[in-house]
């Protein structure tokens, strides 16, 4: 079966799944994996090279005389992987709805292409040191592009593999791509300490502050961090050109190669307009996030509706009766609860691990503070690692649900426990005394979130219709997404004003609504959904 466009998929037909769709059911797996590895790494680099550019003098065009401006600084630089959040959540609303539209095959190599944009606009914008925030920020939101593959890629998968098999499929595909955020993380280190891509990436900038064993004026080519993409883009997108396929029981509508690819180009333009627009009103308007939030989906939901052809119009119609169905809402908002908590905290552990431990209470810098790069990789790996277990033992034990209650109270408990050992590390004098509590109870956080990641997109296809379920899988990725921008707005501010405990005593009063919603609707004996 090597045709691009297959007509016939008949997967829960035993026969025809063993002679014929198990193989390129998989082969179109083992290419979306790297793909969507790729776009959490970009997606999500941000988290990782703010930490950096303060160590490396970068000014984001702006005065650093006093003590207030500094704090000006930092904040801005929490809002970069804030604004990267916030676009690539908005770009999984219309990537929710870009399979049945434009067909797999063809949606996961043009969001690969995409990556390329904030790939190398990174790799030239990071070589000065004064470039304007105003670059850095529309390159945030370039780098949302990896962010709104996720939900294409697992709606995309989702029509390849038998329902009793998507638990495990769904969680691998998710699992080793969350990875991308881990991987990011140690990479990124790793190809900044020299120039390996020549005197063409632009020459090293030197340390302003003391890094690790690092010296003031040791150079780091920081530019790195975005050009060493680029030969692994291109390796995907040419997998994902030749080996991929679209299937006609996704993809109805299938027309030429140009036709599909201007509609998906359409609809991806439409939500990154939409990120724009909310990039804007976060950081020039300066607005609530919790007002930007919901008038970023309205605008991208608005744009789609009203200005696509009539032809995209009708297909949008009969996906958009998701949002008539109660369940869509609550797996959503469970769905935020695990995934938004793992790729928010992901963002945000680099930098949450330079401010509480990075400093002492007199501002002065710690000398003996963990450092960042060596450490922060390790918390998506393990989220990752174990999501796919999350998706599997919830197929073994028949309930995604159950699997969902016990890892929200691990997140309860790993929240409460991190923000104990953040009090105590910031009013003491050796802060790095509570290091090891705090990053153990962060990797449970970690842990449980990657578990609840894997053992709630099982229940998806339980509670919906095979139509339902991947415009459902789509769009509760899309809303967890949001995650991203929502925790490094909400730490930012709250270390900024001295009490970055508050941020997961807030989380934890939502980890605690949402164990009762999954008990309630799914997990109590007389529920009615067996999921």
């Amino acid at each position: 079966m090597s045709t691009i466009n297959i007509q016939k998929w008949e997967v829960e037909n035993p026969g025809f799944w063993e002679s014929e769709g198990k193989r390129t059911a998989f082969r179109n797996l083992w290419i979306s994996i790297p793909a969507l590895l790729q776009s959490f790494s970009i997606w999500i680099m941000w988290g990782m090279i703010i930490v950096q550019m303060k160590k490396l003098g970068f000014t984001l065009g702006l005065p650093h005389q006093t003590p207030e401006d500094l704090k000006i600084f930092n904040e801005l630089l929490w809002t970069l992987p804030a604004i990267a959040g916030l676009s690539g959540a908005t770009l999984r609303i219309p990537n929710s709805f870009l399979i049945a539209i434009g067909g797999g095959r063809n949606v996961i190599f043009f969001s690969t292409v995409l990556l390329m944009l904030p790939a190398v606009g990174a790799g030239l914008a990071l070589q000065n040191i004064h470039t304007a925030y105003q670059v850095f920020a529309i390159l945030a939101v370039l780098s949302g592009f990896g962010g709104g593959n996720f939900a294409s890629s697992m709606s995309n998968l989702s029509f390849f593999f038998p329902k009793r098999m998507q638990g495990t499929a769904l969680g691998l595909n998710a699992g080793l791509g969350n990875l991308g955020v881990s991987v990011m993380q140690y990479i990124i280190p790793a190809v900044i300490t020299a120039g390996f891509f020549g005197s063409l990436a632009g020459a090293g900038l030197p340390l302003t502050e003391v890094d690790g064993a690092k010296a003031v004026g040791t150079l780091v080519f920081i530019q790195n961090a975005g050009w060493v993409w680029v030969p692994f883009l291109l390796l995907s997108a040419f997998a994902a050109f030749f080996g991929m396929n679209n299937l006609k029981t996704a993809t109805p509508d299938l027309g030429d190669f140009t036709s599909e690819f201007l509609k998906i180009g359409l609809l991806v333009f439409y939500g990154l307009v939409a990120a724009i627009v909310g990039a804007y009103l976060l950081t020039v308007l300066k607005l609530n996030m919790w007002g930007v939030l919901p008038a970023t989906i309205i605008l991208t939901l608005f744009l789609m509706k009203t200005l696509s052809p009539r032809q995209i119009k009708g297909n949008l119609e009969g996906q958009f009766s998701i949002f008539r169905n109660k369940h869509n809402w609550i797996m959503t908002v469970l769905y935020v609860m695990t995934f938004g908590s793992f790729i928010g905290y992901s963002a945000s552990f680099p930098k949450l691990i330079q401010d509480v431990f990075g400093y002492l209470p007199d501002g002065r810098v710690n000398p003996h503070a963990p450092n960042p790069m060596q450490w922060a990789f390790l918390g998506p790996m393990v989220g990752a690692f174990i999501r796919p277990i999350g998706g599997w033992f919830s197929d073994k034990i028949k309930s995604g649900s159950k699997v969902t209650t016990w890892s929200t109270v691990a997140q309860i408990v790993a929240a409460l426990g991190v923000a104990y050992f953040v009090i105590k590390a910031k009013a003491s004098l050796a802060p790095e005394t509570y290091w090891g509590p705090f990053f153990t109870l962060f990797m449970i956080l970690f842990i449980a979130t990657g578990v609840g990641n894997g053992s709630t997109f099982r229940s998806i296809p339980y509670i919906f219709s095979k139509e339902q379920a991947g415009p459902v899988l789509g769009w509760t990725s899309a809303v967890a997404a949001y995650g991203a921008f929502i925790i490094p707005i909400v730490f930012g501010q709250q270390i900024k004003a001295g009490h970055a405990e508050y941020a997961l005593y807030g989380f934890t009063i939502y980890y605690i609504i949402c164990l009762f919603l999954n008990w309630y609707y799914y997990d109590r004996r007389t529920s009615g959904v067996k999921c």
